[in-house]
């Protein structure tokens, strides 16, 4: 039921907001060279590698870590500022999920270096398929802020936030039904709000 419910809304979705997807796409190549969207090959279900899709928000031109330090890292684009504060950026994961690839709601999936830091236990995340949202990613929503502003942003992410996300991602898929999964779509939604 889960997968029928995430391709029908997904596939809803990327016709309903297709105008939109275009304009964003455009707005994109205007500011800076490169694709307008951007592959990542993350980890999902299964330990399975699979490309998420976002819009690009950093310039291409720009070297850097996987993390994003903050609203004050330089090779985040004027328009990329508004896409992460309004969460715009993560619409293409909305084919993602039309694939099978990923879940509306589940834990956020990660880059094969942080996967292979995680123990048996943690691994567990990687028994369901991957979402668009979860609880983690709530209380993470300005993770950015607490990565730049430590002393070693890389170090800070790995050893602090990475097993804070994960801890919370296993108490989720230990509990989740269709209702928590609804709520988490709420809280996330009131999130976005309050920050836009």
């Amino acid at each position: 039921m889960k997968r029928l419910f995430d391709f029908g809304i997904a596939l809803f979705a990327c016709i309903v907001l297709s105008p939109l997807l275009l304009v964003l796409g455009i707005l994109i190549r205007l500011e800076t060279a490169g694709s307008s969207i951007y592959r990542q090959e993350r980890i999902g279900k299964d330990e399975q590698p699979f490309q998420l899709l976002k819009f690009r928000s950093m310039r291409s031109d720009m070297a850097g870590p996987e993390i994003t330090l903050g609203t004050t890292d330089p090779r985040i684009t004027g328009i990329g500022h508004w896409m992460r504060k309004t969460k715009l950026d993560e619409l293409p994961q909305l084919w993602n999920i039309v694939k099978g690839d990923m879940s509306f709601v589940g834990p956020r999936p990660e880059v094969a270096q942080y996967v292979a830091l995680y123990t048996p236990e943690q691994r567990q995340v990687l028994s369901v398929r991957p979402g668009l949202t979860d609880p983690a990613s709530i209380e993470a929503f300005d993770e950015g802020a607490r990565i730049a502003s430590a002393e070693d942003p890389e170090a800070h992410y790995r050893e602090v936030i990475l097993p804070e996300k994960v801890n919370l991602q296993l108490a989720y898929i230990r509990k989740a039904n269709v209702l928590s999964d609804g709520w988490v779509i709420v809280r996330t939604l009131l999130r976005i709000l309050q920050r836009g």
